[in-house]
């Protein structure tokens, strides 16, 4: 999580997508991606410091993956943001600041072939990092399936509605997920419960019974 002195209050820059639909089943599956964006380091903690070796985002993506049949893509700065705490919230401010569009260490993948897109990042002073701005305006979101998840401090979804919109014309949006950076590791249920809503949760394989009038 990134909060600095830019931080305001969440509740006037987090407006609601203006239409949230269920993920429409479809009888051969969706194809689904999760793309996301984390940062590890030194990091935000209940108004502290704390050393991170997986960035929260990751361990969010990490757990909805183990719900979910996708694919997975990590999108990588080609400028690494600092270890520093501090450092990275003074390079997002001037991010911000210059509307920028830091560059992606790599290709973004094709999305042609999914129906579903997951976009995954923190929230950086009220909003996601600009490197997703980035990567969603590089790609056809026509006609797709988008949902947001976010970790963050204190702002939930931040303006991810909005940004998404804007970068994103012509796509479906559905209900995201917003889960505090200090309380990940325990969010399985909140995640599940998430999935299930939108349709998205693989059903967990039941016991296997033997066949009819075979011996057990």
């Amino acid at each position: 999580m990134i909060t600095g002195m830019h931080v305001s209050g969440c509740s006037a820059l987090s407006p609601r997508p203006a239409t949230q639909h269920r993920v429409p089943p479809s009888p051969a599956g969706r194809a689904v991606l999760l793309a996301y964006f984390s940062r590890a380091g030194e990091n935000y903690h209940y108004g502290g410091r704390t050393r991170l070796t997986v960035g929260n985002t990751e361990v969010l993506a990490r757990m909805i993956n183990r719900h979910i049949e996708c694919d997975v893509h990590r999108i990588l700065p080609a400028d690494p943001y600092p270890d520093d705490y501090s450092q990275t919230v003074e390079r997002n401010v001037r991010e911000q600041d210059a509307d920028a569009r830091p560059a992606i260490d790599g290709p973004s993948p094709s999305i042609d072939r999914y129906d579903t897109v997951l976009l995954g990042s923190p929230i950086w002073n009220v909003r996601a990092p600009m490197i997703m701005s980035t990567f969603t305006e590089g790609l056809d979101f026509r006609g797709k399936i988008v949902i947001p998840f976010t970790t963050h401090a204190m702002s939930g979804l931040g303006t991810t509605a909005r940004d998404y919109a804007a970068s994103c014309p012509g796509a479906i949006f559905a209900e995201g997920l917003a889960i505090r950076g200090e309380q990940v590791n325990h969010a399985d249920a909140e995640v599940q419960a998430w999935l299930g809503r939108l349709g998205l949760l693989t059903p967990t394989p039941g016991p296997t019974r033997p066949p009819a009038g075979n011996p057990t």
